[in-house]
């Protein structure tokens, strides 16, 4: 199928699913849309009714590093963070990443609509930079098609990352984008779980020097959150990893959550944990005005 037949496609899945209403009460819905950014995309949209324009709030998830599981990738796998930043007025954007989507099961390494992306290569050599900067590059196109359609204000934009998408946005701060005032990390990393084994991590020591180095140039105000018994980026990595971002000149803030049910790296998908995050994450992006 050519670009102009998977643009069709996607343009109709998403006038079919889109809008659709949350509770009138809420003042928010949520959308489904399809992205014509140079790698296009589906994004999940959860935004204030009206016409804005609003704050913007891209949420980057994380990744799978076996093309069957980014064959069943769900559409938004925080969607009850998201509403939270809606009805706190921000039109936020959760893109669904290349490399995902029902086309990876006959096509490894190739998603819906597009290649995978984000790797970071050979676990005793990763390239932890560049897995950052290409998720970080999207971010950086979703700014720019917002702000062009008008539908946000131009110099208002958090980014939230989860894991990989965390790790994405640790990346972005580096570049230090006029239009991005804060970033909120929830156990952000890569390379952690080797072989689906917890507390295995594929080169902790050269994860640690390369969040240094985009320590050295970030100066984006950060709020780094971490669960105590996340089994990719445990307490240990996790400081370490804060210890030499700040070293190196980068602002970020370090919050060491309690543990979450079986598995703390998934705790901002849980709508449980929205009353243990929410205090800290109000308290920083009011710190930000």
């Amino acid at each position: 199928m050519g670009l102009k037949g998977i643009w069709t496609a996607l343009s109709i899945l998403a006038s079919l699913l889109a809008p659709a209403r949350a509770e009138e009460n809420a003042r928010i819905q949520e959308e489904v849309w399809a992205l014509p950014l140079p790698l296009p995309m589906f994004a999940y949209v959860v935004r204030p009714v009206g016409n804005g324009p609003f704050p913007l709030a891209i949420m980057n998830h994380g990744v799978s590093l076996k093309p069957v599981d980014r064959s069943f990738f769900p559409l938004v796998e925080f969607r009850d963070a998201a509403k939270w930043f809606a009805k706190r007025g921000y039109f936020v954007v959760a893109p669904v990443g290349t490399g995902y989507g029902a086309a990876a099961i006959d096509i490894p390494e190739r998603g819906l609509y597009g290649p995978f992306f984000s790797k970071v290569g050979n676990c005793t050599n990763p390239n932890f930079h560049d897995a950052g900067r290409a998720v970080a590059q999207v971010d950086l196109w979703i700014i720019d098609y917002m702000v062009a359609e008008k539908r946000v204000l131009p110099k208002d934009v958090i980014v939230i990352g989860q894991s990989a998408g965390g790790w994405a946005s640790i990346a972005l701060s580096s570049a230090n984008p006029p239009q991005v005032k804060a970033i909120i990390t929830f156990a952000a990393g890569r390379g952690g779980r080797v072989d689906g084994k917890p507390d295995k991590n594929c080169a902790p020591d050269k994860l640690v020097e390369a969040t240094a180095d985009f320590g050295r140039t970030s100066r984006v105000p950060m709020l780094w959150l971490y669960i105590e018994n996340d089994t990719f980026f445990g307490p240990a990595l996790s400081k370490r990893m804060h210890d030499a971002f700040t070293a190196a000149g980068g602002r970020a803030e370090y919050h060491l959550m309690p543990p979450f049910g079986n598995e703390g790296h998934f705790f901002i998908g849980s709508p449980d944990t929205i009353a243990t995050w929410s205090p800290l994450v109000e308290r920083f992006l009011d710190a930000q005005k």
